[in-house]
């Protein structure tokens, strides 16, 4: 099943040069071999590599960039990327470890693979991978920031362990200039509860094309919270993986884009074991000319994950004339067997009832705007589960309505 929402007008058909081609990521032989080649019809059936020389040239015809601006970030698909070390500063904790680590550590690709060429380009380029390993059942939080990686391009790989049996929140703060292409790995052990919140508060015309791999262990926990508000194009990725028996995940996002900006998000859950459970959240809000927001949820409920439960949806407010926003859930079920699963797509202007209400409580119509939209934002702000992070967005949040300088 799928559903798409979107802002948009419709286009014209498409041309010729726009059908699918040997040489286009995406597609297959079709099978009676007649009739050249057609989309991948399963998400799970994607090409995947490490290497970025299997990948062709992008060209924006392909599933995963028909929605991109890929000619303003070609230095992050084709050109060399800066592969060293960064500065970054963290909140240490005694049983939190965040240390250099070879391509050679053997955490490095279990999670997942890049399906695309920028991921590839970046898995290529990284010297070393900032491991942040996790130990220890009580509760903890940090917070790695990084700040100002500059304007060269440049690849990053992440990856986060959460050791059987321990909990912890780990909050990855990104500011200042940046043009990079990273891929972060979440492994989260055997009843282990982690939640990882990344938070995008780029300058201007900062560009950033993520992709998030989590696998997630038997009667394991993932939250997984994605806050883009600034950056000229932001792109982040989540692809999660249930592989144990009784795994639990919760996907927020939050995001708000201005003039101009381009803010984009691709999740996909891939229910794999028995009884597990997902929930995708995602809510968006756009204003100024240009505006631009893209959200796509696949579900996929394998034939191997009986008793699974699921829901995934998008809401998108959108608050002024010349913005798009395009939603597209999409559900794949291959066994009957499971205990109920849903996605749901909406995109829309205020809501005229609870601004009268609002208003004839003698609350000013601007002020009754801010209301709507802070409170349509703040359900994904509240899942974070960090007082002081939650208490910090709701205040940018407050300024981006105001029409300020919050990031």
């Amino acid at each position: 099943m799928s559903a798409a929402s979107t802002s948009t007008a419709p286009t014209s058909a498409p041309s010729s040069e726009a059908l699918p081609t040997a040489e286009q990521h995406g597609i297959k032989e079709h099978s009676d071999g007649r009739f050249g080649f057609v989309p991948v019809q399963t998400r799970s059936a994607r090409f995947k590599s490490f290497d970025v020389a299997d990948f062709p040239a992008v060209t924006g015809r392909e599933a995963v960039w028909k929605l991109s601006p890929v000619a303003k970030f070609t230095d992050l698909t084709a050109g060399v990327l800066d592969g060293s070390v960064y500065d970054f500063d963290q909140t240490p904790h005694p049983d939190v470890d965040v240390s250099w680590v070879d391509r050679s550590d053997t955490r490095i690709g279990t999670a997942g693979a890049p399906e695309e060429r920028a991921a590839a380009n970046a898995w290529s380029a990284f010297e070393k991978a900032l491991a942040i390993t996790v130990t220890g059942e009580e509760a903890k939080e940090i917070t790695l920031t990084r700040a100002n990686l500059g304007s060269v391009p440049r690849a990053a790989h992440t990856v986060i362990e959460a050791k059987p049996f321990s909990q912890a929140v780990v909050i990855l703060q990104n500011t200042g200039d940046a043009r990079i292409s990273e891929n972060i790995e979440i492994i989260v052990g055997e009843s282990a509860n982690l939640t990882v919140v990344t938070v995008q508060e780029w300058n201007a015309d900062a560009v950033q094309l993520a992709n998030h791999f989590a696998t997630i262990g038997r009667d394991a926990r993932l939250k997984h919270v994605v806050v883009s508000l600034g950056g000229g194009i932001v792109r982040v990725n989540p692809s999660v993986q249930l592989a144990g028996q009784g795994s639990d995940t919760e996907l927020y996002g939050l995001y708000f884009a201005d003039a101009g900006q381009h803010l984009e998000q691709q999740v996909y859950v891939n229910h794999d074991a028995p009884n597990s459970r997902s929930r995708v959240n995602y809510k968006g809000a756009l204003q100024g000319a240009g505006a631009r927001t893209v959200w796509i949820g696949d579900v996929l409920i394998g034939r191997t994950a009986p008793g699974t439960d699921s829901y995934e949806q998008n809401r998108n407010l959108v608050l002024t004339e010349g913005t798009r926003a395009d939603s597209i859930p999409n559900l794949e079920i291959e066994t009957g067997d499971i205990l109920g699963a849903g996605h749901a797509s909406a995109t829309g202007r205020f809501d005229d009832e609870q601004l009268f209400y609002l208003q004839s409580r003698g609350i000013g119509e601007v002020e009754a705007r801010r209301l709507v939209v802070r409170g349509f934002l703040s359900e994904i702000v509240q899942h974070i589960g960090s007082s002081p992070l939650e208490e910090r967005l709701q205040g940018v949040i407050e300024d981006e309505l105001r029409g300020t300088e919050g990031n």
